[in-house]
């Protein structure tokens, strides 16, 4: 692990003067092209990775194609930050396990969820054993703690005693961030901030476009702004836009997409035929 690298990710990516935005890729190609946009930290996003593999996202069905996206990643210029799900079980000493092979590979964090694909939460007590576990295992990894209370509401109590509930408990474990998807209400994400300030650790927002903007964002306080799977999910309707059009006889390229050379270029490939 680089340790330097890690240190860098930690205090100079989430400073209170602005949030780090954290654009999310899904394989070489996506994290190349966005670092070469001058984006020096880049996530990954778990639907991006398992939906590539015809996998279902939030399974834990994925951890080998997590690994091997990170070990494509880890050797470049970026800072690596790895979407992990749960942590593919749970385990804490299986996590632990994983979070030490994503650091091997070059990742300086980790993103680990406490929602469950059936649609229910993890324990806290057991979320909360697996940040501690990470943090044990490999203490430079940058540890960012997800609950979805805002996405899988329990119908017996309201969000936000509950979100402050378990962010606690994963901070009083060594959650270096913590990130709450869904909480788009600006009064909220200021009470929340205002909730964290004495321990001064990061809140981590999902980008929504419907939600404040990454400025309004930063005046709340919010230190970290993840874009989730939208690019995936924005890539894959171009796609299909284009795909579209051509077949209707009115395709007009979009004005960003890249040309053939320039993808060839981020992979370090020279001139091929052009197909």
């Amino acid at each position: 692990m680089n340790q330097p690298a890690c240190a860098a990710f930690k205090a100079q990516h989430h400073d209170p003067g602005g949030p780090l935005l954290l654009p999310n890729a899904w394989d070489h190609a996506s994290a190349a092209a966005l670092a070469g946009q001058g984006f020096t930290a880049i996530g990954t996003t778990s639907l991006g990775v398992a939906a590539a593999a015809g996998l279902p996202d939030g399974a834990a069905a994925t951890r080998e194609e997590t690994l091997r996206l990170a070990r494509r990643l880890g050797g470049d210029a970026f800072l690596l930050s790895v979407d992990a799900e749960g942590g593919f079980g749970d385990d804490p000493a299986e996590v632990a396990g994983l979070a030490r092979e994503l650091a091997q590979a070059g990742a300086v964090g980790i993103n680990l969820e406490d929602g469950r694909a059936d649609g229910s939460l993890t324990p806290a007590p057991v979320h909360a054993a697996k940040i501690a576990a990470v943090k044990a295992a490999v203490p430079d990894l940058f540890v960012n703690a997800r609950t979805d209370t805002y996405w899988l509401p329990d119908p017996r109590t309201a969000p936000e005693p509950e979100t402050r509930r378990r962010l606690d408990a994963y901070r009083q474990a060594g959650a270096d961030g913590v990130f709450v998807p869904g909480l788009t209400d600006p009064a909220a994400i200021t009470a929340l901030v205002a909730h964290l300030r004495p321990s001064g650790i990061p809140l981590n927002i999902l980008y929504s476009p419907t939600g404040p903007t990454v400025p309004e964002l930063a005046a709340l306080g919010v230190r970290r702004v993840s874009l989730g799977s939208l690019l995936f999910r924005a890539a894959l309707g171009a796609a299909v836009t284009a795909a579209l059009g051509v077949r209707a006889g009115r395709y007009v390229a979009a004005p960003a997409a890249p040309t053939y050379g320039e993808v060839q270029e981020l992979s370090g490939g020279g001139d091929a035929t052009q197909i």
